[in-house]
Order: C-alpha cells, then structure tokens, then sequence
C-alpha cells in the first residue's frame, strides 16, 4: 500500500481508496474527534488547515510521541515510558498499523496506576523556575501552558546608593581655556571619567559636578543632575571645550556664591570639596576668592599639570598661587602632576583624599565646629528676673550656630555654692530642642562660688568634648566669687579650653580677667546693668569666628 498523500475528509469518510471508518475496529473509534492531529508529521510552510501537503515522518522525531492539541490546556512535564513492542495482528493491513501507532491518541504504556499519561510537547513546553507558579496566582498568568510566552520584563538594576565612607559634595572645575588644546581636554575629561568610576558615586555616599572655566565659568554637571557613576561618565564625555582665558579665582567665587546651594543638589551633611584642575598657571588671582571659599567651609584641592617653566614663571599672575588657596600649605591638598599623560596616576591619591573626611578641615566652619559651655550665675544677687534676661543672653548667642551632634554642641551649668549641670553636649541635638531647654532652666539662688563652677564644668562638659571639636566656654557671674577662681581657669586654659568672662554689675573685674583667654581685651566684657548683655551677642560671635578663621586647620 502506498504512503497516503492527503487527509481523509470526514464529510465523505473516505480517505482516497481505503475503507470508511466505520470498517475499522470500533475500539480504534472511541473518542475520535481531530483525525488530522498527528505527531511525526511534519506541516510544510504553506499548509492550511488539516491539509498537509506531504505526509512524512522525519528520522529524528520517530521518538517523539505526541503534539498535544493547541487548545490551550495545561499539561504535566511528565515523560511518557517508552512503550514495548507491539504484536499486531498477521491480518492488520499497513494503514491500520499505522493508523493505530500515529492516530489521535499516543499507545499506552505500562503504568502502576492504569492511567494514561500525554506525552511532553517538546517543541512548546518551557521549563519554570520551581517557584514560578503559586497557589495565589491565576493560572494563565502563571507562564505555565504550552502557549509560547511573552518575555518577562526584567527588574530594573537597583540604583547605587554610593560609598557611605566617602560622603561628600564633590565639584571640579575644569580647564576649558584655549591654552590647554583640544587633546589634552580630552584627557582632562577621561581623567574626571575615571574619578566618577573609582570614588562610586550614589545618593548616601559622594556626589559630584562638574564646571568647566573659560573667561566665566559655566555649570555643565550639577551635584543633583546624576546619582550614579555610569551617567555621570556618560555626560562627562559630551563636555565641549568653550574655551577663553584660565580665570581660575572668578570660577571659585561663582562656587561659592552659587553652585554649593541647596538648589543645586547641596546636602549640607556632606563636606563641600572643590578640585582645581589648571594647566600651567591662572590668568587672575585666586588669593581672595579662594579664602572665602574656604570661610564658607569648602575644601579646596589643586591638581596642576605642567606647571610653567622658568621663562613662563615671569607671565605668572599670582606667584606660589596653590599655597594661597588651598587650607595649608602643608601637600594635602595639593597634587602637582609633571604632564598630561601622567594625570591618569592622579586619580587614586586624589580619591583617597576626598573621601578622608577626617582631614576634610575646611569644611568645619567657626559656626558648626565647637562645644560650648555655659556657666551661669544663679546666685541670690542675681533675682528670677535678672535670671530670665542671663538666659534670654544665652539664648541669643546659641541661636547664631549651627546646631547638631555633628556641627556645634552646647552644654549648661548652673552655679551658687553648688553647682548644677542643666544638660550636657549632645542632649538636644537640633536647634528648637536646645532654645527650649534654655528656656525651662529653673533659677536656683544661693552663694557665689564660681571657680568650683569652673572645675565642674570641666569634669562634667569638656571631659566629654570631641577632639575635633573647639573648647568653649562662656561664664557669667554678677559679683565676687566666695573662692579662688585663678587655678581653676588656668587648668581649663590648659586643656585648650578658650573661656569668656561676662561680669554684671558688682563682678570683680580681676576674676574677669584671670577666668579669660589671653588676650584679655578679646575675651573679657563687662556691662552695668543686665539688660545690656543683649549688647556684646555679635562681638562674641564675630571674635569665636575670626579666632577660629586664623587658627590651622590641620
């Protein structure tokens, strides 16, 4: 008998000239319901419906049982046991043989249980994770069907959140003037690039921005426009040079007027750092702008790259200008490189450097740098409403820092012939919290002995003072003290304590100057009546500020 060529057609029951099927075995009949799905065949491009325009069965799929109908119904990923040899009848004529192999149900396989299980459709099924379905989850929207599946969209990469050790606010301002060229501005950018990639840039670590200096200087990367070091690479690298002059001191007074601001991604916790990048030499002066920065507490790095030479030295606007701008001149915050292709072998020590917080001085400011301890007079003398203007006093100076556990502390102690502590450093921690702690000290009354008051301020305050914090303590008396105050002061003096004196009325004005820091004159006031303390508030200020302005930084 010849291989058939088409389908039988079940309006005429007929397949070409072979018996109906009403002549084959009844038990082949049973169920019958879609003759024409049939595994080994193979459906040619082109072929409509249940035609096949040849019926074949390739070599390599003579093993492969089933194709389950396209119905959309759920199968188990159970192989089906190979079957065993078949006996057929010696009557059974090459189309019922076939018919009984390849027809609409698979041959059964001897199974423990009696149940006929559909073979795997190998061309459709995917395998899923163990837990890809779940019990709470619709089973079309579990992938798990013989229908091919939409791809399922990725999880975004989660965003770096940066290196929490190097949280810092990081600007450079780049060379774009004429004189450094076209390549070596490219090496310029590919340096920054490399410092983006290393130092990890995220949200809770380093930020950092770029401006790039020409005649004026012009913002091209804001600290808030990018949190990761991948975009930041990516805008770094479509920087054009604008060129122009090398006004290196206009472009740090354009940084400290307006590109650390809060509106231009400033954190505030995060130390203000400013890199230099110059080829050669400035074309201005940087002394003055420079020294402002730094008031402002930004800490300023150069990174110069071939410096001039003797006969450009005498082209030089502002002689040994790095040891003028940077905080000291003490090679921390200066990297001389000798040429443009050894600027890649800055990137690491510049790194380490910024992200040294520690060391990091310019960014504490004479307003969020100190502990300050007050030591009030709560003595009889002095009367509940004499009291209430000392803490008014108190009040208005703590207002002027900047208060928090990392910026400035401040700390109470009331004194008669006891002393009392009203809080410590660090009990409140933000500015409302401390101005309403003032506000509830109880007035004591008693005796006057303030170089006890001294002592216990010692023990109870400055013992607990961090290194890096300045000393201050601040001491306002309305009469003579009952004890000596001269050994007291002079202990404190001596663990770098800088102490005010504040004399009221009937202070003795020998103790006012023994209790203050030398020079006298900067650290001893006096007034006749309470109501004009309010008065000495901004020559406290502005005397903490320039002391603190003039002092090293390291």
């Amino acid at each position: 008998m010849n291989q058939p060529r088409e389908c039988w057609d079940t309006s005429q029951l007929r397949y070409n000239n072979t018996p109906t099927l009403h002549s084959l075995p009844d038990r082949l009949m049973a169920g019958q319901q879609r003759p024409c799905t049939v595994a080994p065949l193979i459906r040619e491009p082109g072929a409509q419906g249940c035609m096949l325009n040849k019926l074949h069965v390739h070599p390599k799929q003579r093993d492969v049982s089933y194709v389950a109908p396209d119905s959309g119904y759920s199968w188990g990923a159970t192989d089906t046991p190979e079957a065993a040899p078949r006996q057929y009848r010696p009557d059974m004529s090459e189309y019922e043989r076939w018919f009984y192999n390849y027809g609409p149900y698979p041959p059964r396989a001897p199974d423990s249980e009696g149940i006929r299980k559909p073979a795997v459709d190998a061309t459709h099924t995917r395998v899923e994770p163990v837990d890809s379905w779940r019990p709470d989850t619709p089973l079309y929207e579990s992938g798990f069907n013989t229908r091919e599946q939409d791809p399922i969209p990725r999880a975004p990469e989660p965003v770096s959140q940066g290196d929490p050790n190097c949280k810092v606010d990081l600007a450079f301002l780049m060379d774009g003037s004429w004189s450094i060229g076209k390549r070596r501005f490219k090496i310029q950018k590919d340096f920054l690039a490399e410092v983006a990639q290393v130092i990890n840039l995220g949200v809770a670590g380093p930020m950092m921005g770029v401006i790039q200096y020409g005649d004026d200087p012009v913002t091209e990367i804001s600290l808030k426009s990018f949190s990761n070091s991948r975009d930041v690479k990516a805008a770094v690298d479509k920087i054009a040079q604008k060129g122009g002059l090398s006004n290196v001191g206009k472009a740090l007074s354009f940084v400290n007027r307006q590109y650390f601001s809060d509106s231009n991604g400033n954190r505030g916790a995060a130390p203000n750092v400013v890199v230099v990048l110059v080829d050669g030499w400035p074309t201005d002066k940087v002394e003055e702008a420079s020294r402002l920065a730094r008031e402002s507490g930004i800490n300023i790095f150069f990174v110069t790259i071939e410096g001039p030479d003797e006969n450009e030295k005498l082209n030089v606007v502002e002689a040994n200008f790095v040891d003028k701008a940077v905080c000291r001149t003490n090679g921390f915050y200066s990297l001389p490189v000798s040429s443009w292709f050894a600027l890649r072998k800055a990137v690491q020590p510049l790194v380490k450097r910024v992200c040294d917080t520690d060391r990091l001085m310019c960014s504490k400011t004479c307003l969020n740098a100190n502990d300050i301890a007050f030591v009030i007079d709560g003595s009889s003398s002095v009367g509940t409403g004499n009291f209430r203007t000392v803490l008014q006093f108190v009040a208005n100076v703590t207002r002027e820092f900047e208060i928090s556990d990392t910026d400035t502390r401040v700390g109470a102690v009331q004194y008669t012939y006891e002393q009392r502590l009203e809080f410590g450093f660090g009990q409140h921690n933000n500015k409302a919290d401390l101005l309403n702690a003032i506000k509830r000290v109880n007035y004591w009354s008693g005796g006057t002995s303030t170089g006890a008051a001294i002592t216990y301020a010692a023990d109870q305050l400055f013992s607990k003072s961090k290194p890096n914090k300045r000393k201050i303590m601040i001491v306002i008396t309305d009469g003579r003290s009952y004890d000596d105050v001269r050994a007291p002061a002079l202990a404190v003096h001596r663990t770098g304590v800088i102490a005010y004196s504040i004399g009221i009325a009937w202070a003795a004005q020998d103790e006012l100057e023994y209790i203050a820091t030398d020079p006298d004159k900067e650290h001893s006031f006096f007034v006749d009546e309470f109501d004009s303390l309010y008065k000495f508030v901004p020559k406290i200020i502005n005397n903490i500020c320039q002391e603190f302005n003039s002092q090293p930084r390291n």
